[in-house]
């Protein structure tokens, strides 16, 4: 609690500095807004919808792509650090994509797909895929030897040492892997929404993008505000206590 007061003292300082900053004049609200101007947008946006409709279009698309990135991801990881054939070949692929920005994907994702739902879905898969797939073959990797060797002693093989060993102990590293896909999800999915337009629902992202084209700070601020705050809440509410009981269970804390 006392951490948490802590906190909340601290950003209130800062919002109360950066108020104060700027009726002091000390730089243009049209480049940095003041925090009450950040506020009467969202209240605004809230009020009339705009907001929430946003967001829920936003975090439907990200729901989905992710999904689709873990069912993908983790079967790969599993694949790539079983078999050295598939590592060699497969593990080289992903830790070279891994490394391009999701941005990239926009072009390739506007030729195959066009401005659609699917361009979008694309882009945020393949964020959320590779760093997926890295974290579960980093995981299976960091078993200690003794289990594999004990499992098969008892005989257990093939699928059922995957499934039933290998994966539940690289469980701690496959969330930490989890938390991180989703953070390139989240980017993926800003991108994308930035530079593809579709008529299905406007996102998070669209609202960003025509904050900018209109030259309004307090949109482009608040939507950033909006996003970071998004963020934060899925880490402390789902990755975080998550990751936490793992790491205490398997006798990682």
């Amino acid at each position: 609690m006392k951490r948490a007061l802590s906190s909340v003292a601290f950003f209130a300082v800062v919002v109360a500095l950066w108020e104060a900053a700027s009726r002091a004049g000390w730089w243009s609200p049209v480049l940095v807004p003041s925090p009450l101007a950040i506020g009467k947008y969202l209240a605004t946006t809230v009020a009339d919808g705009t907001l929430w409709s946003a967001g829920v279009v936003t975090m439907t698309r990200l729901g989905i792509g992710y999904i689709i990135g873990l069912l993908l991801g983790i079967p790969l990881g599993l694949l790539t650090a079983r078999f050295r054939f598939a590592s060699d070949t497969l593990g080289v692929l992903a830790l070279g994509l891994q490394t391009l920005p999701s941005v990239c994907w926009v072009p390739l994702s506007l030729l195959w797909f066009g401005q659609t739902e699917s361009a979008m879905l694309f882009i945020v898969i393949m964020g959320t895929l590779w760093a997926v797939q890295l974290a579960t073959d980093h995981g299976i990797r960091q078993i200690p030897p003794i289990y594999r060797r004990a499992a098969t002693t008892m005989g257990s093989s093939g699928f059922h040492l995957l499934w039933h060993v290998l994966l539940p102990a690289s469980l701690p590293h496959l969330v930490s892997g989890m938390k991180q896909g989703w953070a390139f999800a989240w980017r993926s999915l800003m991108a994308a929404e930035i530079y593809v337009t579709v008529l299905t629902g406007f996102g998070l992202g669209h609202l960003l993008h025509y904050g900018r084209e209109l030259q309004a700070m307090d949109q482009v601020a608040a939507i950033m505000l909006v996003i970071i705050v998004v963020g934060f809440v899925a880490d402390k509410a789902l990755f975080s206590p998550w990751e936490r009981f793992l790491r205490k269970r398997w006798g990682l804390a």
